[in-house]
């Protein structure tokens, strides 16, 4: 459960009606294995985020939450269910149509950075744009323009390993965001960094990726950051047990959650 420590007033609710749906889940089950070796890590989730918001997606080890937003960003095919992104039914597409889909909406940060020790931060950035055949110099300046909104423009021309873990993870970040993504998917993103770095990043995550058009779904256990998000999903044993939504606005939630750590 989300801890009352934590000055998180929030109550159940579906997604607001003046908000367009970035994300519609009905009946999702993920079945692994055949027979009786089959596993059912999934039950019948129902889920509904809009867009303008950052969702915390929480729970214990094991739960299912990478499994839901690997189905929900395309990753993974679902057993059954209907699972439908800003109007589009994911049923309704190709694997080549669901592949454009993916490369044209979404973007990933992981807890492990993945970037590519040989390339800068700018080339690591402009990849996506390079894949979708971006002029290489346009898609370079848009890279620079990413780098300097997550506070990098100087770290631009380094490699990898001269960054510090929260300067690589925003890299990651300004990587995720270089094509304009609807939905950003966020796993664990502040589980390899310490407190500080953590809440850079997900400071930085409510200033440059929270956006009326957007929607952002972070995984975490890190309860530090549960502040900083305007929906939180809780779950256990492979079903979304209750979603809240966070009261209050977001400076005043950050700053009951700081303040609830330092009397801990």
């Amino acid at each position: 459960m989300i801890q009352a420590a934590h000055n998180l007033n929030v109550a159940t609710s579906a997604a607001p009606a003046d908000r367009p749906l970035a994300v519609l889940c009905r009946g999702v089950v993920k079945d692994f294995g055949d027979g009786d070796t089959r596993i059912r890590v999934l039950h019948e989730v129902d889920l509904e985020l809009p867009a303008g918001e950052m969702s915390l997606l929480v729970g214990p080890s094991g739960c299912g939450k990478t499994t839901l937003i690997s189905i929900i960003a395309g990753l993974l095919e679902p057993t059954e269910g209907d699972v439908t992104l800003f109007g589009t039914p994911r049923a309704s597409l190709s694997q080549r149509q669901l592949i454009a889909f993916r490369a044209a909406n979404i973007g990933f940060v992981f807890q492990q950075y993945n970037l590519l020790p040989a390339l800068t931060a700018t080339a690591n950035v402009a990849i996506p744009l390079l894949i979708a055949r971006m002029d290489r110099e346009a898609a370079f300046a848009r890279a620079r323009q990413l780098l300097e909104q997550v506070g990098l423009a100087d770290r631009a021309e380094a490699l990898p390993a001269t960054l510090s873990g929260g300067q690589q993870q925003r890299v990651a970040i300004a990587r995720a965001l270089v094509h304009e993504p609807r939905l950003l998917v966020c796993d664990e993103p502040t589980a390899a960094l310490d407190a500080h770095s953590g809440q850079t990043v997900m400071e930085l995550l409510r200033r440059v990726a929270v956006q009326p058009g957007r929607s952002v779904i972070v995984v975490t256990h890190d309860n530090r950051v549960f502040g900083y998000g305007d929906r939180i999903m809780e779950m256990a044993d492979g079903r979304i047990q209750e979603v809240r939504v966070a009261d209050g606005s977001f400076p005043e939630r950050v700053a009951a959650t700081a303040s609830a750590e330092t009397a801990s």
